[in-house]
């Protein structure tokens, strides 16, 4: 063990002894933290994730002592490299996130430094009041880091920054002093403080009074200002000096934030969007000044790339389809929040006229070509914000090398400058064989401008350079600021000099070493950064190298090596949109541990580490890469609502290949996979196979054996399973369509296959359930082996899928299946084995029996006749059915029956994905995906209501977790046919070879 070893052990051995939160000192979490959402990696020494603000104070001193720096973190979303340094790292994000005190009554509050921004205004929604700096990272930004930054928001043309918005701040210097940071009379009279805590605020204000004139002529006179320590905050100009707002923007270079008190505001009630179209981006930005005339909260520029590419985003598709018309060069999104809602509508009544007064019009030539689309409703309106909060990943969801790169993208100018700035920027681009992407507050001047380069290449990096010394250059011609949202962080500190002058940076410095002469905090950052360009801070140096990959999926959409299983990795950006806490899917395990292991973005670094070699030699198989996958539960939601695409669900089943390959499989792997192959013998012995279940000796044995936990009961075979003795059912003239009998209904809950027969026949469908071509065994899609990286095997059965569903696909039969999961993997998984015709025509008729039913319904096809069924139905969607876009259907065709009311439960995963809940070592984290909101919502549903869930794990977690009968939508639609009083008894059995 060499000394620097021996030395971060006994740090490691200490830390561990006095914190109670993770301390974690190896790679893997290592290099889960050595980057944010900058281009920067770097890769700390060790990690302290603390369970309370003593213990974040005590892991300051004990590293301090140590002679190390220290790096606080909140959501890790940062994209000029703030949150990484090669010291400590402190994350505030996954204990420390509580409210401390509310005062409704005067509109504040303060709160913990980890409390996400989306999480504290659910907790204030119930009081009709909201933190208003709402950026479009609020799911997954920490109140701490935006305070560390000075956060803006799309809405700070009403309401300001976060330095408008905070009152104080509670924090630790360095050396472990707390100080309130707050309002200070300049003589300091009556602050409560140490001497310590006096001689510092006195040296500030002092700082200020001497540099006022400076900072007067220095500082850009622009509200998006976010560069260099706020020195302005010090000046005797001030009608208050407020020493609260010196630490916000200070990215964690000055002290420990513990506590933050935070200015609240009333609840927007009313508010209307203009979608504002141009044929022209430059007469897009020229426009700008003369729409913030009408007092809008916000303008919000989307330009051409950001709709294209929003175009081949599934989630975003319908949205861009109603609020965007024609192909508009760029677009800008005015809102306006008055209280009164006539107020709004006359207001975008007005924005028409304004529109038209400056020349543009639907039916103009390319220049002054465009309109307005007028969106009160509010869904839409949640939408277009929903899409444009996502900009950043939108952006980065280019499948190529090159991805827009953030060094210049916060530059603020005057409004009336902001179309010849744009234009004379992209001849910057151009100049340097590249183009820019564009979007943001435009009501503001600040847009996020990022140029597509390739950072892995030095030409590239070149240009990076010359692009912002050039960008740099035309913002102070234009009196703005450079760094005017996300904060400098490494790629802009070094440019203070130029943009504020020496006589100010030096000032920087002198707040610096004032607060923390040893430079313990953050070092690096706002002063005596590193150049922006040096590459040995990149995520990807000079030497770094992906290696040959044997890969036994098809990622041919992607650049790199391993067929682009390398590109599909690098796609993750990491700005977090993985981390959200409510709302969508993704992602379940993250919700239920909080660790940033446990994220599809934690996982995703982890991948790229390790396929870079990065982690040590066979790091793909390892046991610490299964660790890292251990709970991810293949849901699919990052597939659909990561907006780069990262799909881990994927990437998983290549790293268990990889390990089934090197390491062999386990007697649990071998009972899952196989389960197909063995079912229907299982079957036959059902009452002997189903002991285990009834044996409390026999449960604990095959959890020592086999890891499945004694506290499941395992689904029960059945004697009756699922068959018929015919290929066809229904009348030979009836649309014809197949019915895969997947193996979990087939084989256990035949009822579900029998009801949507019913159903089927009920509606004149001619209805085939083929038997295999190869005469075997039943049709599998293949998906229990594809969980235990059983990849050769999955493809032999969706082959024999392929074979025998071939000719009706052929032909346009569709095929319909019950199971989400079964279904589905003809629509994803095959594909990714298979890119041949056959599969593809498969793959394209493949629907789930509620999205084929919708369809027929809105056809005008559908001729069911389903009689009153008075009550409720709760239904909790399938992962995979959110993934494919496949859940609204179940919803439209439960909404046929008459007198059924519809409740959908907004829900995540419910946790038992499969095999996932029955493992002995995930069970605790199954259970607690379903209680995040499923299993309450279950709970309080009377008995009269019914429980609808189409999946089978859904079902029975719901069984084993609120011990309530679920049941998949085709058994409420049978049932709604049997109260018809024409519906003949035995209407399967009469139609059975006819």
């Amino acid at each position: 063990m060499s000394q620097a070893q021996a030395g971060a052990s006994r740090l490691e051995q200490k830390l561990s002894a006095e914190i109670t939160g993770d301390v974690f000192f190896d790679r893997f979490n290592r290099g889960r933290y050595a980057t944010d959402a900058s281009f920067y990696q770097i890769i700390p020494a060790g990690v302290v994730v603390p369970r309370t603000i003593d213990e974040a104070l005590r892991a300051l001193a004990i590293a301090r002592d140590d002679g190390r720096i220290v790096t606080p973190r909140g959501g890790g979303t940062s994209q000029c490299g703030q949150t990484v340094n090669e010291g400590i790292v402190v994350d505030f994000s996954k204990h420390l996130n509580r409210i401390i005190s509310l005062d409704i009554e005067n509109r504040t509050c303060v709160v913990e430094p980890g409390i996400v921004l989306d999480d504290l205004n659910r907790q204030l929604k119930t009081h009709g009041l909201w933190f208003p700096v709402d950026v479009s990272t609020a799911s997954r930004a920490t109140i701490g880091g935006m305070a560390g930054n000075n956060s803006c928001g799309g809405r700070s043309l009403r309401y300001g920054t976060m330095r408008d918005n905070t009152i104080s701040i509670g924090a630790a210097l360095a050396d472990g002093t707390q100080l309130h940071f707050g309002e200070v009379a300049r003589d300091l009279g009556e602050l409560n403080a140490p001497d310590s805590g006096r001689a510092l605020f006195r040296d500030m204000l002092a700082l200020g009074a001497r540099e006022a004139a400076e900072i007067a002529e220095r500082f850009p006179k622009v509200q998006r200002r976010v560069g260099g320590y706020n020195l302005d905050a010090l000046t005797p100009r001030n009608a208050a000096n407020n020493m609260a707002h010196l630490l916000v923007g200070s990215e964690g270079t000055l002290a420990f934030s513990t506590q933050i008190e935070l200015k609240l505001w009333p609840l927007i009630r009313n508010k209307v969007l203009g979608v504002c179209h141009f044929g022209s981006f430059y007469e897009a930005m020229d426009a700008a000044q003369h729409l913030v005339k009408l007092k809008p909260i916000a303008v919000e520029l989307v330009d051409r790339t950001m709709i294209a590419l929003g175009r081949e985003i599934a989630m975003f598709q319908p949205i861009i389809g109603a609020a965007v018309r024609g192909d508009p060069d760029a677009i800008l999104v005015v809102e306006f929040a008055e209280e009164d809602q006539d107020q709004n509508l006359a207001k975008l009544k007005q924005l028409t006229q304004l529109m038209g007064d400056l020349g543009f019009a639907w039916d103009h030539e390319p220049r002054k070509w465009g309109g307005v689309v007028e969106i009160s409703d509010p869904a839409l309106q949640s939408g277009v914000a929903e899409f444009r909060a996502a900009g950043l990943n939108v952006m980065m969801s280019m499948k190529q090398e090159g991805k827009p790169v953030s060094f210049v993208e916060d530059c603020a100018v005057p409004l009336p400058h902001l179309a010849d700035y744009t234009a004379r920027l992209n001849d910057v681009f151009a100049k340097h064989g590249t183009r820019g992407t564009m979007y943001a507050h435009a009501s503001e001047g600040c847009l996020h401008v990022r140029p597509v380069l390739n950072l892995k290449l030095e030409k590239d990096v070149r240009a990076m350079r010359a692009i912002a010394e050039e960008a740099f250059a035309l913002v102070r011609e234009y009196k703005g600021s450079h760094s005017g949202e996300h904060g400098d962080g490494i790629v802009r500190s070094e440019f203070h000099e130029q943009m504020f002058g020496s006589r100010i940076v030096d000032d920087f410095r002198e707040v610096k070493r004032r607060f923390d002469p040893d430079n313990v905090l953050n070092p690096g950052r706002i002063v005596d950064p590193p150049k922006m360009d040096d590459r040995s801070l990149f995520r990807y140096p000079p030497d770094y190298h992906v290696g040959d990959l044997k890969t036994v999926l098809d990622w041919s959409a992607y650049p790199g090596k391993g067929g682009g299983f390398q590109g599909a990795v690098e796609m993750c950006n990491n700005n977090g949109a993985c981390r959200k806490l409510e709302g969508g899917v993704m992602c379940p395990s993250y919700r239920a541990t909080r660790n940033e292991k446990d994220v599809t973005r934690g996982r995703a670094n982890t991948l790229r580490l390790a396929i870079s070699g990065q982690l040590g030699p066979d790091a793909l198989a390892s046991d610490e890469m299964m660790e890292t996958l251990k709970l991810c539960v293949s849901c699919k939601a990052c597939r659909r609502e990561c907006p780069t695409g990262v799909d881990m669900a994927k990437m998983k089943i290549e790293v268990l290949a990889a390990r089934a390959k090197s390491r062999g499989l386990t007697l649990r792997d071998r009972l899952v996979g196989y389960l197909p192959r063995y079912a229907d013998l299982a079957a036959t012995f059902a009452p002997l196979m189903n002991l285990r279940n009834h044996s409390a000796l026999l449960r604990k044995l095959m959890e020592r054996v086999a890891g499945i936990s004694a506290k499941r009961k395992l689904p029960a075979f059945r004697r009756d399973t699922f068959s018929v003795d015919v290929e066809a059912m229904g009348p030979e003239n009836g649309r014809e369509l197949v019915l895969f009998a997947d193996t979990f209904n087939r084989i256990y809950e035949r009822e579900n296959l029998d009801a949507a027969l019913r159903v089927l026949l009920a509606g004149g469908y001619r209805v085939y359930i083929p038997k295999p071509r190869d005469g075997g065994r039943p049709l599998c899609c293949g998906r229990t082996f594809l969980s235990a990286g059983l990849v050769d095997q999955a493809e032999s059965e969706l082959n024999r899928v392929v074979e025998t569903y071939g000719p009706f696909a052929a032909r346009g039969v569709p095929i319909i299946g019950l199971e989400p999961s079964c279904l589905l993997t003809l629509r994803d998984e095959l594909l990714s084995l298979r890119a041949d015709t056959a599969a593809k025509t498969i793959s394209a008729h493949a629907l789930l029996l509620e999205e084929f039913l919708a369809r027929e319904a809105e056809s005008g096809r559908l001729q069911l006749p389903l009689a009153p069924l008075s009550g409720k139905a709760l239904l909790h969607g399938h992962c995979h059915q959110k993934s494919f876009a496949a859940f609204k259907p179940v919803e439209q065709v439960l909404r046929l029956i008459p007198e059924l009311a519809v409740e959908t439960i907004e829900s995540s995963c419910c946790g038992m994905a499969g095999a996932f809940g029955y493992g002995a070592d995930t069970h605790e984290e199954s259970m607690a995906m379903a209680e995040a909101s499923l299993l309450p919502a279950v709970r309080k549903a009377d008995a009269a209501t019914f429980i609808v869930a189409d999946g089978t794990s859904c079902r029975h977690q719901i069984q084993d977790g609120a011990a309530r009968g679920a049941v998949h939508a085709a058994q409420i639609l049978a049932m709604s046919l049997d109260r018809a009083p024409s519906s003949p008894k035995n209407f399967i059995a009469d139609h059975r070879g006819h």
